[in-house]
């Protein structure tokens, strides 16, 4: 694949950001884990360099260091949001790709051109023993894909092959009779696109184009099967009329959506000085401000909260911060542009991050010379490049894997056992867990369930929901007397779960089991529902109860909060898994 990251950069550019880069990509490369050596052998790039690009995007929060590797956390996602931010297609578009999905129980993608391929993204996928693998940001090439006729056929220009070396392709071969310009001559005629098993054997996929007002194709929609669901011809068959409305919604939705106001900066320049005054040459200061304007270019703002010493008010903070009753309801307006067709201008960009004009006006073109940035009449945009940094690899982490760094470090300041489990049923699931190693501990495993009743995580989680699922759940569950502190009263219960519900937190003290302790707070999505709790569990003897509220909650809150802050950023775009 042609890499404009070894092209002659203007003498304007930032070299420290182009570098920053190419460490990011490398590590994506290696589904994000990769150890500095190893990046020293990829980039060509010195130790030294290595390391103060580590340094750095670790302070930043989108590596951290496990080991001896660098490992890419779900704060590498915010640069793929801010193109799905800016480009709008999973929030327009993306709710009417899932509605077709479930009408029709296939797989439905939303795809983009992208350096002579197909990049997704949306994916509204069935879940079956044999289903579609491909990830939000997987690159593919477009002509051994129907989306990627249907994409072309909306080019003025011959189409060409796509460039080799596609990371997420699996070994197929034979591109079929019909050359890919005549697929593309077809698709332009017909104005869809079919697929028979050229992407991989077995599977089969038709594909039309969305039109922005100008008549542009913007994107194209597959609808995916397996051949011994459907064979070719028979998906075609069922598809087509029902994509054609859906499209036709797709493309109403694109005219007609009002694009939504920015939110306000926040203080990256103050941070970035701050960081380069703690870590002195470490911290790589240009480097820092360079990916604040590629977030910025997207979401019209760019978050570091939960970087240390900055509290912001912006949408990726956390719900656990927000006061009782001011959580949002619903997901926002994902935040973008001044539109399509403008982008961000270089003063605007420049106030969302409270950088100076001639440092935005540097790593702009920067980016724009490395393919992450386009220029769009007086504006900016993201381009789709920039889901090559992370975002397939970590758009597939279920929520255990997003909160395991954050208990280890929960279990090394409190040295006690931290959980996190989810509501399944009237019990609780576990799904996370680091455990401490001492004479007497608690021996629970992955997927152990407990009565939500008689558990701190389970209260937590019982405590969020809505009051007629909460009747619901008392009324059906009886309540068993498994300690002699276990409360088992249904009125008793409902009042400590309105406790819970406005403390934030539970402490339940040897209702499970004798001897046993634990305290728990929420994990919030990014709507302000509740979707996980974590614990710290104790023996009684360890630590008294004042101790735990004292000492203990606020590790523990701090966990949840890191965690809330990386869901946010991880699920802005794609859907939670919990197993």
């Amino acid at each position: 694949m042609e890499d404009a990251l070894v092209n002659t950069p203007p003498p304007e550019a930032v070299g420290p950001l182009i570098r920053g880069l190419t460490v990011l990509r490398r590590l994506a490369e290696a589904e994000g884990r990769r150890s500095p050596g190893d990046l020293v052998r990829d980039t060509g790039l010195a130790r030294s360099t290595i390391d103060r690009v580590l340094s750095t995007l670790e302070r930043l929060g989108h590596i951290r260091l496990d080991g001896r590797d660098a490992v890419l956390t779900p704060r590498a996602m915010e640069f793929g949001n801010a193109y799905l931010a800016a480009s709008r297609f999973p929030h327009l578009l993306g709710p009417q790709a899932d509605r077709l999905a479930d009408e029709l129980d296939e797989s439905v993608s939303i795809a983009v051109a992208d350096q002579g391929g197909v990049r997704f993204v949306h994916q509204a996928t069935r879940r079956r023993a044999m289903s579609v693998t491909f990830r939000v940001g997987d690159l593919l090439p477009g002509e051994r894909l129907a989306a990627g006729a249907v994409l072309a056929a909306g080019r003025t220009e011959d189409p060409s092959p796509s460039p080799t070396g596609f990371p997420a392709l699996p070994a197929n071969t034979d591109g079929g009779a019909e050359t890919f310009a005549e697929r593309v001559a077809r698709a332009r005629r017909d104005g869809w696109s079919l697929d028979d098993q050229l992407i991989e054997p077995g599977l089969v996929a038709v594909a039309m184009p969305v039109r922005d007002a100008s008549g542009h194709v913007v994107c194209a929609v597959s609808v995916v099967s397996h051949a011994g669901r459907q064979s070719a011809e028979s998906l075609r068959d069922l598809v087509l009329p029902r994509l054609r409305r859906t499209i036709s919604k797709m493309e109403s939705a694109l005219t007609e959506s009002p694009v939504p106001r920015k939110n306000p900066s926040d203080p990256i320049a103050t941070w970035a000085r701050a960081s380069k005054e703690e870590l002195g040459p470490e911290f790589v200061e240009s480097l820092a401000r360079g990916l604040s304007v590629l977030i910025a270019l997207g979401s019209g703002h760019a978050s570091y909260a939960s970087r240390p010493g900055v509290t912001s008010t912006s949408d990726n903070a956390s719900a656990n911060d927000l006061p009782p009753g001011k959580r949002p309801d619903r997901d926002p307006e994902p935040p973008s542009p001044a539109g399509l067709e403008t982008g961000l201008t270089l003063s605007e960009v420049a106030q969302a991050t409270g950088l100076s004009r001639a440092t935005v006006r540097r790593a702009l073109i920067t980016l724009v010379h490395l393919g992450y940035a386009s220029e769009a009449g007086r504006g900016f945009l993201p381009t789709p490049r920039v889901l090559e940094l992370g975002f397939a690899c970590l758009s597939t982490l279920p929520l255990p894997q997003i909160a395991q760094p954050h208990l280890t470090t929960l279990v090394d300041q409190v040295h006690d056992s931290a959980s996190m489990a989810v509501l399944d049923g009237t019990d609780i699931r576990y799904v996370a867990r680091v455990p401490t190693v001492r004479i007497m501990s608690v021996d629970i495993t992955l997927g152990t369930r407990f009565p939500a009743y008689a558990t701190s995580m389970g209260r937590v989680l019982l405590a969020d929901l809505p009051e007629h699922e909460r009747a619901a759940i008392l009324r059906e569950i009886e309540p068993v007397r498994l300690t002699p502190h276990t409360v088992t009263s249904r009125d008793a219960l409902a009042a400590l779960l309105d406790e819970v519900a406005k403390e934030g937190h539970s402490l339940v003290d040897e209702e499970l089991e004798v001897g046993l302790r634990s305290i728990a707070v929420p994990v919030h999505d990014r709507t302000g529902r509740v979707v996980a709790a974590v614990n710290v569990s104790t023996h009684a003897g360890r630590h008294p109860l004042g101790h735990l509220r004292a000492s203990i909650l606020p590790h523990l809150r701090e966990a949840a909060r890191r965690i809330t802050a990386d869901l946010g950023v991880a699920r802005r775009f794609t859907a939670i898994r919990t197993d």
